[in-house]
Parts: structure tokens; C-alpha cells; sequence
């Protein structure tokens, strides 16, 4: 009896020690005491983004946009700073796309992606806005109708383009009896503004649609705010914005509707059938000869959302200051830092200006079609000048001219793996040469200087580029190093035959290849439903969402030139 007891007894201790370590398990990790001690958040608190902003947070008041400002409307706005289209000086990449210029002489544009990131956007994601209903002109314009593409986030720098600035509006009908009618007017022609859609005159743009009302829809730009303003006249039908719609809530009162802004990329509804899309630009946009797109992004969520700085700097400048013939267009992309990116981003168009402002040199190109020795010569300079011992970058630029007959030429300069390509007369055509150790071009040019890699080698002094600027240290360390560009032979551009750019850092040429590339621009024009959906700009966000598709774990940058697009994209005024 006794011994059944003990058994029962040393049963039971041993469950009570089964259940004693199951409650400390338990306890270990699900941790159920922060439910009791645990603060409550603030509002701030919950507003907080989940990913924190990038290095620099320090604000910049010459750097703010509107939410509602658009330059190419190739992305929905940040408050951030990046890419951007044309005014003077240089940008860092980001929306375009497309800039935070340095140089303030002549029509010329910089794009500069700065790291910071928008308190509404995460960088690496595709990103639409919401929609509400009833939006007055202090509220955002409706969400974008989704057409078929990624919408992806860009930043915009201030300088690229004032909000003073004059604008203009390029309407496309892209659907319904009326479609490939295409009407612009810049915000300055009173004359023309307000501007008035409907089906019979004397509205300014008339949309053969019985659905459409005789006054259907008024345009107009809004001096005080410098904005677009899109407002129903009390149409019967309505007016759709972004699969919104903005007409007065009492549809059979004929009242109008309250103004609501437009931006870039909006799709404008009259009526159930004819669709408008709204492309905005600034008048310097409209002064370079050619579509320019700019997109970048510090891929930082690819690295498990820690701190990833841009290195990367788009820039570009028509014309280059005082040069009014030649237009220089560049990525440059950082090691170690951005600041020697930066560096060369803005010496490099000064020094090609200052050379070029030679009468003598600068009728030797037109005459010739050839810069080498002006290209040569540029990134002598900028490497002498440069005076980085711990950083470097990369350095494509590419110099485009015209000799004043209607003739364009491009030719391209670089140094380390920054790539250019060219799609002319349907024929692509590389630009750079690749300047990592492991390439043929610099294994043979170092057997050449009797100082030949050693079996296994494939980096110097621990970095996988044999040409770039800046790195002074390094290069002291080892005579392998090199920042002699190569230059490319000089391109005819054909405009009428589909010819464009493609300037990227290696966060895109590292998932896509040349010919992927190729293939996506097709493929993304060919799908586009008008002309303004496959600017520039779009284009180039386009190849960097799918750059982010192939999960690319680098800073990309993207400059895309459209040789072709821009005839049948630009603003000539109404008269």
C-alpha cells in the first residue's frame, strides 16, 4: 500500500514538473507580461512609418514641392527630393522623372537622387493613391486610374523646375469617337484659359461624342497655386477623374462642380466613352530637343529595409551653359560615399562647357563629328581636380549635339560599369566598355602595362572596378588602377526611325541584360494606348520597376533618352 502511495506520489511531482517547465516555455516566448505593462502609442507614434527615413533628414525649403506637383507624371508625387525634369543646373537622382541642381546658367537640367525618402513612400514598393470621393482644390487629385502600369515611387529635387515656372498642358484622347485628338496650351495664354471640353464650338477642344455635353468640362490654371484645375460644368453625363467622379453630388441640378487639380498621368472621363490623359510639363522641358526620363531608387528594402544611402547621381544639361548646340546627359555612381559622385556629376558639364566655349575646338567637332579629345580632356580635368583618396565613382556621360541642321550626334565617354546603349535604326548599339577587373578589356590592358592579374584575382585592393574616378589612396596603392575613359565612335541619330539612350548604373545591368532591356522598351511602348503613356519618363520608371522585380540588391539609377517621342510630345501653343 505504502509503495503505491510513493508511486502516486512521484507521478504527480513529475507532472507538476512537466507542467512547471511547459508554463516557463511558455512564458519565455510569448513574453504575455507586455500586454499588461506596455504604453500606450501616441497618435505621432502611430503615424510613424514603418521604415524610418534615410540618413539625412535635415529639411530643405529651396527642395518642396506641392504634393501635387507634377513634372512628367510618370509617378504619383512624394514630398521628397528627386528626380526631376529641366531647369539649370544639376540633380541627384530621383522623381523622373527625373533633381536638385547646382548650376543655375542656361536651360539645363540635373536630376539628383538624394537618399532621403518620402514620409508617404517606401522606396521599393509600388505604391497608388487612394481614392476619395468629392475632392475639393485644397485636396489631392483623385487616385490615377490604373492603366496597365507600376506606378513606382520618385523623388523630385526643387531647382529643376520653379513652381513659378511656366507650364504647359498636352491633352491626348486616348479612347472613344474622338481618339488621337492631341490639344496643348501653356498656362500663360490668357487668351486661350479657361479651357472648355465639349462636344460643339465654342468649346476649345471638341470631343465628337454624343454622350459628351455641348459644354462639358472647364481647364484652368490656378495663378495663385500654380496648378492645373479640372472642374464639371454641370455636364449630364458627369466627369469622371481617375474612376472618380467630380461633378456636383446632385447630378440633375446641372450645378457645377468644385475645381479639382490634375496632374501628370490623370485620365480624365467625359461621358462613359472618351477618355482624356493629361500630361503636365514645364516650358524648359519642352526646349530640349528629345524626351528625357529619370528614375532611381536606393533599392534600401532589398537589404532587409536597414539604411542604404543613394551613391548613385543622374544629371543632364540642354544646353550646357553657354554652349546652346550640345547637351550633356550622365550617370555617375558611388563607392565609399556620394560625395565623389557629386563631384563629378557637376565638374564634368562645367569642364565639356569650358572647352567647348573654344571656337576653335567647338568647330572642330561639328566639322569632324567627333569630341574624343573634348571628352578626353573633360575627365582628365575632373580626375586632376578631384581630390577623394577614400572615395570614388564610376562615369557615363553622354555628349549629344546638333550641327544645326537638323543633325543630332551622341557620343560616349566612361569609366568603371556604368553602362550606355543605343537602339538606332533598330539596331542596338553599346556605347561603354566595361571596366571591372574581370572584364577581357582590362585584363588585356594591364598584361599590356607587363603587370598582368594573378591567377584567382579578381579585384584590386579589394574593389571589383580597374577604372574610375577619384580613389586616390588606392590608385597610389596599386599602377593598375586607371580613370582613362573609352570613347565610343560618334552617332548619327536618325529622330524618325525610333532611336533612343539607355544610361544606367550597374543595379539594373546586374538583373537585365542589353537585350532584356531592348525587349522591355518594346514591349512597354507597345502596350501603351497614346504617345504621352510611353514618355520618356514613364519608360524609365518602367525599367526600373522591373529592375526591382528581378530583385536587383543595388543603387539603380536609369537616364532614358527618346529621340522620336519628343516631336509628337511637345507643346506647341494653340493658337
Amino acid at each position: 500500500m505504502s509503495m503505491a502511495m510513493v508511486d502516486n506520489i512521484v507521478g504527480l511531482l513529475l507532472l507538476l514538473m512537466l507542467l512547471l517547465i511547459l508554463i516557463l516555455v511558455f512564458l519565455i516566448t510569448c513574453k504575455p507580461w507586455r500586454f499588461f505593462f506596455s504604453r500606450s502609442r501616441t497618435a505621432a507614434e502611430l503615424e510613424r512609418p514603418l521604415v524610418s527615413d534615410v540618413v539625412d533628414q535635415t529639411p530643405n525649403p529651396s527642395t518642396e514641392f506641392p504634393r501635387d506637383y507634377d513634372l512628367e507624371g510618370a509617378c504619383y508625387q512624394n514630398e521628397g527630393h528627386f528626380r526631376s525634369p529641366r531647369t539649370h543646373g544639376l540633380v541627384h537622382k530621383s522623381r523622373v522623372a527625373a533633381t536638385a541642381p547646382n548650376l543655375v546658367q542656361g536651360d539645363s537640367l540635373a536630376v539628383d537622387v538624394i537618399s532621403d525618402y518620402s514620409e508617404d513612400v517606401l522606396i521599393g514598393q509600388t505604391l497608388k493613391r487612394p481614392t476619395l470621393k468629392h475632392q475639393s482644390v485644397a485636396e489631392k487629385s483623385p487616385a490615377k486610374e490604373n492603366l496597365g502600369h507600376e506606378v513606382c515611387p520618385e523623388y523630385v529635387s526643387k531647382d529643376v523646375v520653379d513652381q513659378s515656372a511656366v507650364s504647359c498642358l498636352i491633352l491626348e484622347a486616348i479612347s472613344g469617337p474622338s481618339r488621337g485628338l492631341r490639344y496643348s496650351v501653356l498656362s500663360t495664354n490668357s487668351k486661350k484659359l479657361p479651357l472648355t471640353l465639349g462636344r460643339i464650338p465654342p468649346s476649345d477642344v471638341l470631343i465628337k461624342d454624343s454622350e459628351v455635353s455641348g459644354k462639358h468640362a472647364m481647364i484652368n490654371w490656378n495663378l495663385n497655386n500654380s496648378r492645373w484645375e479640372l472642374r464639371d460644368m454641370g455636364s449630364l453625363n458627369g466627369t469622371i477623374l481617375n474612376s472618380e467622379p467630380i461633378n456636383h453630388p446632385d447630378t440633375g441640378s446641372r450645378h457645377w462642380g468644385e475645381p479639382v487639380v490634375i496632374v501628370s498621368g490623370d485620365v480624365i472621363t467625359l461621358g462613359t466613352a472618351s477618355k482624356i490623359y493629361v500630361h503636365i510639363k514645364s516650358q524648359r522641358e519642352c526646349e530640349i530637343p528629345f524626351g528625357v526620363g529619370v528614375a532611381a531608387d536606393p533599392m534600401a528594402l532589398r537589404r532587409g529595409g536597414r539604411k542604404f544611402p543613394m551613391e548613385d547621381v543622374c544629371f543632364y544639361h540642354w544646353p550646357l551653359p553657354g554652349i546652346n548646340q550640345f547637351g550633356l546627359f550622365g550617370v555617375c555612381d558611388g563607392h565609399g560615399g556620394a560625395e565623389a559622385a557629386k563631384f563629378a556629376s557637376k565638374v564634368l558639364p562645367e569642364t565639356i562647357a569650358t572647352i567647348l566655349s573654344d571656337t576653335q575646338k567647338r568647330e572642330e567637332v561639328l566639322s569632324l563629328c567627333d569630341a574624343s579629345n573634348i571628352l578626353r580632356d573633360a575627365f582628365f580635368q575632373t580626375e586632376t581636380s578631384m581630390n577623394y583618396y577614400y572615395e570614388g565613382c564610376t562615369a557615363t556621360v553622354l555628349l549629344v549635339w546638333t550641327d544645326g541642321a537638323e543633325n543630332f550626334f551622341a557620343q560616349c565617354a566612361n569609366v568603371g560599369d556604368s553602362a550606355c546603349v543605343m537602339n538606332a535604326n533598330g539596331k542596338p548599339i553599346k556605347m561603354t566598355e566595361d571596366h571591372r577587373v574581370v572584364s577581357h578589356t582590362e585584363r588585356l590592358r594591364m598584361e599590356e602595362r607587363g603587370e598582368p592579374l594573378r591567377d584567382g584575382e579578381t579585384r584590386l585592393c579589394g574593389l571589383n572596378l580597374a577604372r574610375m574616378l577619384g580613389d586616390k589612396f588606392l590608385k597610389e596603392q596599386d599602377a593598375r588602377f586607371s580613370s582613362e575613359p573609352f570613347i565610343s565612335q560618334a552617332v548619327h541619330i536618325d529622330r524618325a526611325n525610333g532611336t533612343y539612350a539607355l544610361l544606367a548604373s550597374d543595379g539594373l545591368w546586374d538583373v537585365i541584360s542589353t537585350k532584356k532591356a531592348f525587349q522591355l522598351v518594346l514591349q512597354f511602348r507597345e502596350r501603351c494606348s497614346s504617345v504621352l503613356e510611353s514618355s520618356a519618363e514613364k519608360v524609365a520608371n518602367f525599367l526600373l520597376s522591373e529592375a526591382r522585380t528581378m530583385r536587383t540588391k543595388d543603387n539603380t539609377s536609369v537616364l532614358f533618352l527618346d529621340f522620336d517621342n519628343w516631336s509628337r510630345t511637345s507643346c506647341k501653343d494653340e493658337p
